[in-house]
């Protein structure tokens, strides 16, 4: 994402004002929100999704693993004025990590080349959202003792349409941020 200059320094440097810009945007993105019961509406898998795709799945997951830990530290970070160990315990956590395995299979993908391509994109980000749904779905109905019914009803039900529309905002705004940083590399 950002032209690298030979040295050791300048990678970590870089690196760091990556991860602080990829947690900083995730914060604001948790602020755009429609609580729900259980879990709220936010604009951070579209988020989590371009950063895999943009930084790749390392500095991708470094990413949200920074932006979880911020979190943890009682950071309001998470959706609503929320940080602290609740949400990361509670029935957003599934989510919420499921944001790192999402980070490194879109980061994936992207490394492969299908960063580069809106229809491969829009399937590398639906995989991605499926992930997140995953772990979300996951920790809902036993985690938190929803069962499968309820968890599907509240916690992945309600955010399908959305995904999908998330998916094409994000695929076309990929190439564009591409272009752009290329040409000012």
């Amino acid at each position: 994402m950002w032209p690298t200059r030979p040295g050791e320094t300048v990678g970590a440097l870089r690196a760091v004002v990556l991860v602080a810009l990829g947690s900083a945007l995730m914060a604001l993105s948790a602020k755009v929100n429609l609580p729900l019961p259980y879990v709220p509406m936010t604009l951070q898998t579209l988020v989590v999704l371009m950063i895999g795709a943009a930084y790749g799945w390392r500095l991708g997951s470094a990413t949200m693993i920074a932006y979880l830990a911020e979190g943890a530290m009682g950071l309001p970070v998470f959706a609503g004025p929320v940080g602290g160990i609740a949400p990361l315990v509670g029935p957003t956590a599934g989510y919420l990590y499921g944001f790192v395995l999402a980070a490194v299979v879109i980061g994936w993908f992207a490394e492969r080349g299908w960063d580069r391509n809106v229809v491969l994109l829009f399937a590398a980000m639906a995989v991605g959202h499926v992930v997140i749904f995953i772990a979300g779905f996951g920790w809902l109905a036993y985690g938190i003792g929803l069962g499968a019914d309820k968890a599907w009803a509240v916690g992945v039900a309600p955010f399908i349409a959305a995904s999908v529309v998330k998916n094409a905002l994000g695929a076309a705004l990929m190439p564009a941020v591409r272009r752009i940083v290329d040409r000012r590399g």
